[in-house]
């Protein structure tokens, strides 16, 4: 189940409505406060760009783990570990706090994280907006892995915050790998097959996977009007920020990206992050941090 605070947060609705390749390596840091995201893969740029919109002067350490993702078939046991050592490999960088941006790992790695890493290091998981999306009233959808969808996480969360709402789960088939590939016609036509198999008349979406958020917009379109969609990059940067001390300031000096990790080893920008909105923002901003420590 969610932390309460966590929770208490996403009483709050955070509705959504080519780049350069810079390396980014311990020791190229201005930042003097930083904080870590881990995840399998593409799902953590929505959420380091939330924190980064709400304090542009942390520093960001981005964990994936192609060598291992998709998380979602792995087995708890398998998930948990990963997700340990993606966590332990940022560890290099002193962060503030360290993010896991994926639902999969929060939920098989979040208690071990915090066994190992706090207090001396906060660990902040993700769940999905379910809460938000049930008091803004249903019917509910909620878009996610076949995994999930499936999961007693889900049912728990939706007996928890949306007893009294009428839930749809719907299986967004190769929705997360299409954009993993960026192949924008394979997104476009997996968003189309959950957008069909979406009961008419739901009025909220939750996202209950990570990487949808990056094509909120797409999504929003192939569900027209009428549909709010609810995410939790914002509750998440929020929650962070209190975990650490700090209150919003979008007027502080850019940061940008300390490190790039892809399965423990230092790693780039890469230039398809460009692909979507908030993957242009973090490669401008690590662009310009490149600049000024060369």
């Amino acid at each position: 189940m969610p932390s309460e605070e966590l929770s208490a947060e996403l009483r709050t609705e955070d509705r959504c409505p080519a780049g350069s390749v810079v390396e980014a390596t311990p020791g190229t840091h201005r930042s003097s406060r930083r904080v870590a995201f881990v995840d399998s893969g593409l799902g953590l740029l929505g959420y380091a760009d939330a924190l980064h919109t709400l304090r542009p002067d942390l520093g960001l350490v981005l964990a994936l783990d192609p060598d291992n993702m998709p998380y979602g078939p792995r087995t708890p046991e398998d998930v948990q570990r990963l997700i340990l050592a993606s966590a332990r490999a940022t560890l290099p960088y002193a962060p503030d706090a360290i993010v896991v941006a994926c639902n999969t790992a929060s939920v098989h790695g979040l208690e071990a994280l915090r066994a190992e890493l706090e207090p001396a290091v906060p660990v902040v998981g993700t769940v999905p907006a379910i809460r938000p999306a049930a008091v803004a009233g249903g019917p509910v959808a909620v878009w996610a892995t076949a995994a999930t969808t499936s999961s007693d996480y889900l049912r728990g969360l939706v007996d928890a915050f949306a007893a009294d709402v009428e839930t749809y789960p719907v299986a967004a088939l190769g929705l997360a790998e299409a954009i993993e590939s960026g192949d924008q016609d394979d997104i476009d036509a997996c968003i189309a097959y959950a957008a069909q198999r979406t009961p008419a008349g739901v009025r909220s979406l939750v996202l209950g996977c990570t990487h949808y958020g990056l094509v909120a917009d797409r999504i929003v379109a192939a569900l027209g009007d009428g549909v709010t969609v609810f995410d939790s990059p914002v509750a998440v940067a929020r929650q962070t920020l209190r975990r650490i001390g700090l209150a919003p300031d979008a007027s502080a000096p850019q940061a940008g990206v300390d490190g790039v990790l892809l399965s423990g080893r230092p790693g780039e920008l890469p230039a398809s992050w460009g692909a979507f909105p908030a993957g242009q923002r973090l490669l401008r901003d690590g662009a310009r941090r490149h600049t000024l420590s060369t």
